[in-house]
């Protein structure tokens, strides 16, 4: 439930224990019911002023007396109780006059039967005080109320849903209704005393944030943030504070912490400071004078920039939406709409800055790809500038960890601003002032900053960089963010292996689909990462995995020089385990200036020991990282070891300047090892405390400039940090290869030119799956993958046609070809024993069988736009896994959408393909195709009584039901004749009864399918006699033209089944140009034939 539906609830009930009127039939949880049900109708725009009309009626109904709540609530209290055995039951009948929400009168009879066991000791103490709650809230029974409660509640009824507004005094009901802000009405506001106008003038701009208010040395909430303080932290509820009202608190002491647990528990939460003591305020303003408070620090889960954080990045994302028409539409392809979308994104506690933008279709597969990289905690969106889809794809975004994502919706115009009143703000504000390509001194074009230009579309990325700016001044966070933010250009692909969110999520790279968590995934099989930023920068390569031959050799010549040097790379990491997370240190160091916190008194002290550990452990370590270079430069220099890799070799030379070494001993001077107190220096002048400035104001001002020196040389700083984080992911990476459960191998990468006719190869000897078991021990089987020439005298198919039965092995032979292409990218080693293939553009996954019930989207409907996308996008560099498409149908469809898509892909598209279906019809249609090799999963049998080997499945096909099927998880050449899903049956433990009586189904259909075409599993598509004439139409054509004429014609067995099958059956397909094939198949028949 949301903060403002909880408004609701409490608002209508008066509080969370409030005592009810007297003398009533009806009860105020159900009116409470009743409103939000009308609420949330108002909200779709239904019957708006006749769901406004039963609001009002609503809330005039009476409430039942204070006896019949007691007696209600012991009753549920009671029944509630399980371990206790009911000793009888009384049945009570009752007639009921009450008013409807309308205002008609009705009676209604009941008859209720309660059970009632006997209360145990503890039970009746629990009673009692419930009893002694309710009894506190007010008056006694028949007394109308006038207890702190009741009065509580009078002073709010202005926020009872069928009153509350927003700050534009819009209801509910209408769309732009902004529930972060609320509507105080003026006479209410005038009674306020000055602390209540003090604290609802901020409030009622924040609705959405969770307030402390200082008062003294405490810090209070009020109110519904009472109410969530009483509920996460266990606070006592009492009705005192600012105006009377409820309230919860803690002391000085205790805020940090509170603040952590409710911002780890996806509150907003806000600081209202006192910026000037009592006695300040008495000598400016009198005796009288009330403390100034200002609302001074916001703290969300998605802007956390320091405390008890995960090393995991946590993103802020903004998103700038426009509808176009297509000027280039796909041939072929029905939607001629394209959808530009602008982003912007932030990582607060590194403080960087991304920005960019995207062209995409209605199927947003770059918009829900840039979502899976950028795993965002909020996302910020134009309120009714965001179509249907792109909303509903944000709904399905979950974030990483426990908390759900927060979805924003912003004011148009005044929150999400055009592109050229956001850029006349930034430069104004000049933000993002310490970027190297920043210009916002001048004027024109030319100050567009480099990561602006880079962006495709400028005025939509401007438009969200300029949201995002926006929203984290409205969440005080501008200040310590955005004068030193790092602004840089991000691309969702940026030229390297495209892996859109749909593989990701299949290949389970980043999270599993069983959890989220990270158990069985690529990125926990590589991470052995022991720092925070080359944890980061592991998750970013794997979203991004590298094309360039030369940048993959780059890393695999490290990782190959690191596992040479065992005793140099623990050394090294050893060293980089002691380092603290730098790359968040030095953006706090950077912001620690324009802590919100260091202009209050009472917290001034507190934030500069803060600022000190920070800076402290920072110093320290930038020192012990430059020791860690230093190192691999002191073993190359001694004859030890003789570097050959260019990145170590750089690292090893990354020079420190002067000035940086000259930096570092200063700052070392400056303070204390132990980081408890900053030492003097006496090394310059002006180091000394003046006779009239105190300790603690020589300190500060001592603390600044060595924080000012400090980052004079960030450029320097971020680099060494992003050195360090490479040589962490490499030494992860060579970490694989000793800690392997089977042989790797060092892949070798060949540009496709220079491959036989331009072709594209993948050569896997020895695959295995790095972190799946495989045989009947677990250990892993090795298979062997051939796709694509090799040389001139061996060429491969380029096109695999995979069968085999159920549980096989086939879907993970698939994944396994799909992680070894992506470690091999990546600069990792390849598990198997050999491996050879040019650079893949794109991977292409239709794996398992899922659907999207919410999104109103079927198995089939996810099948069809998975290989609608393939068909559109493709290349001959493209590497396209389709496992059992067609199966969300029927199986005359289904074969039909299968034979169609693979048929384009194997001879239009040239691109390496994996195909594994059921569809065994698939494979003599395709048997004489040069360029599909028939591959299956082989299995065996064994007696059941015997448990020994027996026959394998490709020399029996048609096996009893007494023998047990046994995987090997073998791919083997040839196609296996059926799928064994008797056996499978069996095995998964259906009754043998159900089992054979599906076996004598099964043979009473194998004897009638050859009468008629059925593209079913045990039926070859066509009668022998048809199979018989077409082989001789095509011997007559080859003897007529020739065999290369066939050839140059693309005339073959396969052409001529195709129209033959366009003939007998009604075969879908799921885009037009696959509709085309078999016109154009009866087309070169009729020729074939002339």
């Amino acid at each position: 439930m949301s903060q403002q539906q909880s408004l609701f609830s409490f608002y209508s009930r008066g509080g969370a224990a409030a005592k009810p009127k007297a003398n009533s039939h009806r009860s105020d949880f159900s009116v409470v019911k009743h409103e939000q049900r009308e609420v949330a109708g108002c909200r779709e725009g239904y019957h708006l002023e006749q769901g406004r009309k039963k609001l009002d009626s609503a809330s005039q109904g009476q409430s039942l007396s204070t006896q019949n709540v007691l007696q209600s609530i012991e009753e549920r209290f009671v029944r509630r109780e399980k371990a206790v055995k009911p000793i009888g039951i009384v049945t009570t009948e009752s007639r009921e006059t009450s008013l409807d929400p309308t205002g008609n009168k009705r009676i209604r009879e009941t008859e209720e039967k309660l059970v009632c066991p006997v209360p145990s000791i503890a039970q009746n103490q629990n009673l009692q005080k419930r009893r002694k709650l309710l009894e506190a809230l007010g008056a006694d029974d028949g007394v109308e109320t006038t207890g702190a409660w009741a009065e509580a509640r009078a002073k709010f009824e202005w926020m009872t849903p069928s009153k509350i507004r927003d700050a534009e005094k819009r209801r509910p009901c209408h769309p732009a209704y902004d529930e972060r802000t609320l509507h105080i009405p003026h006479d209410v506001f005038h009674k306020f005393s000055a602390s209540q106008k003090q604290y609802w003038t901020t409030k009622c701009k924040y609705m959405d944030t969770l307030l402390f208010f200082k008062v003294g040395k405490f810090y209070e909430l009020y109110e519904l943030d009472a109410e969530v303080g009483h509920k996460e932290l266990d606070w006592k509820l009492t009705v005192s504070g600012v105006g009377k009202c409820r309230q919860v608190g803690c002391p000085e002491s205790g805020i940090d912490d509170a603040i952590q647990k409710l911002v780890s528990r996806g509150y907003k939460v806000g600081r209202m400071e006192q910026i000037e003591t009592a006695e300040q305020a008495r000598a400016k303003r009198g005796d009288k004078a009330m403390v100034q408070r200002e609302l001074v620090q916001i703290i969300t889960p998605s802007t956390v920039m320091d405390g008890n954080i995960k090393p995991e990045a946590v993103h802020l994302l903004a998103l700038k939406e426009e509808v176009r028409e297509a000027t280039n539409p796909i041939p072929g392809k029905a939607d001629k709409l394209v959808i530009a979308i602008g982003f912007a994104f932030v990582d607060a506690a590194a403080g960087r800055f991304y920005v960019g933008s995207l062209s995409d279709d209605t199927s947003l597969i770059n918009l829900k790809t840039l979502l899976t990289q950028v795993a965002p905690q909020e996302v910020l969106y134009e309120s009714g500038g965001i179509s249907k889809e792109s909303l509903r794809a944000l709904r399905r975004l979950s974030a990483p960890g426990l908390l759900p994502v927060t979805l924003t919706p912003l004011q148009p115009s005044l929150e999400f601003m055009e592109a050229g009143d956001a850029i006349r703000m930034l430069r104004s504000n000049r933000y993002f002032t310490d970027s190297s390509d920043n210009n916002w001194h001048t004027e024109g074009d030319d100050s567009w900053p480099t990561a602006l230009k880079l962006s495709a579309d400028i005025p939509l990325a401007t438009s969200a960089l300029g949201a995002l700016v926006s929203h984290l001044t409205r969440m005080k966070c501008d200040g310590e963010l955005l004068p030193n933010g790092f602004l840089c250009p991000y691309e969702v692909f940026k030229g390297s292996l495209r892996l859109d969110g749909q593989t990701v999520s299949n290949l389970e790279l980043l999270e599993n689909r069983d959890d989220g968590g990270k158990a069985g995934t690529l990125f926990n099989y590589l991470d052995s990462c022991v720092t925070g930023f080359g944890k980061r920068l592991l998750r970013r390569w794997i979203c991004h995995p590298l094309r360039n031959i030369g940048d993959i050799h780059y890393r695999l010549d490290a990782v190959d020089e690191l596992n040479s040097w065992p005793e140099m790379t623990c050394s090294l990491r050893a060293g980089l385990r002691k380092l603290p997370d730098l790359e968040r240190l030095i953006a706090r160091i950077r912001n620690l200036s324009f802590s919100p916190l260091a202009g209050i008194p009472t917290a001034a002290k507190k934030v500069h020991q803060r600022k000190l550990k920070a800076f402290c452990s920072t110093v320290l370590g930038v020192r012990a990282a430059g020791e860690l270079l230093l190192l691999i430069n002191n073993l190359r220099s001694d004859g030890n070891i003789e570097l050959k890799s260019k990145f170590l070799q750089a690292a090893a030379a990354l020079p420190y300047p002067k000035p940086v070494e000259a930096c570092l001993k200063e700052l070392e001077l400056g303070i204390d090892a132990s980081c408890k107190t900053c030492r003097l220096s006496k090394s310059q002048e002006g180091n000394y405390v003046d006779d009239d400035e105190q300790e603690d104001e020589w300190e500060a001002r001592r603390l600044s400039q060595l924080i000012d020196m400090f980052n004079e040389h960030t450029s320097f700083w971020v680099k060494l940090v992003d050195t360090l984080g490479q040589l962490d992911v490499l030494i992860s990476f060579a970490s694989t290869i000793s800690a392997a459960n089977g042989p790797t191998c060092r892949p070798q990468l060949v540009p496709s030119p220079c491959l036989p006719k331009g072709g594209s190869v993948l050569h896997i000897e020895g695959l295995w799956h790095p972190y799946a078991s495989g045989g009947q021990d677990g250990a892993f089987v090795p298979n062997d993958i051939e796709l694509g020439p090799v040389n001139a005298s061996r060429i491969a198919p380029h096109a695999m046609l995979l069968t085999g039965p159920n549980m096989g092995g086939k879907s993970t032979l698939l994944r396994a070809t799909c992680l070894a292409v992506i470690m091999a990218q990546l600069g990792c080693y390849v598990p198997g024993e050999a491996c050879k293939l040019s650079p893949v553009d794109t991977i292409f996954t239709r794996l398992g069988a899922s659907d999207r019930i919410m999104a109103g989207e079927s198995t089939f409907m996810v099948e069809c736009n998975e290989a609608a996308s393939v068909l559109h996008h493709a290349t001959s560099d493209s590497l396209v896994i389709l496992d059992e498409l067609g199966r969300g149908t029927s199986t005359f469809d289904g074969y039909a959408i299968a034979y169609a898509v693979f048929h384009r892909l194997v001879n239009s598209l040239d691109c390496r393909l994996i195909f594994a279906t059921h569809y065994h019809s698939l494979t003599e249609e395709f048997a004489t195709n040069r360029d599909v090799s028939l591959r299956h999963m082989a299995c065996s049998f064994q007696s059941r009584s015997s448990g020994k080997g027996g026959q394998n499945s490709s020399e029996k096909s048609d096996c009893d039901l007494d023998k047990e099927l046994v995987f090997l998880y073998k791919l083997t050449e040839g196609a296996s004749p059926k799928s064994f899903g008797l056996q499978v049956a069996l095995r998964a433990g259906i009754p043998g009864s159900v089992v054979k009586a599906a076996h004598t189904a099964a043979n009473a259909m194998q004897e009638s399918l050859p009468e008629t075409f059925v593209s079913g599993e045990n039926s070859s598509g066509c009668r022998s006699n048809q199979r018989q004439l077409l082989q001789t139409i095509l011997q007559s054509v080859n003897h007529k033209i020739g065999v290369e004429a066939c050839r140059e014609k693309n005339i073959s067995y396969d052409l001529l089944r195709s129209a033959w099958q366009s003939l007998q059956c009604k075969a879908g397909s799921v885009e037009s140009s696959v509709h085309s094939g078999a016109a154009t198949a009866i087309r070169n028949t009729q020729t074939a034939n002339r």
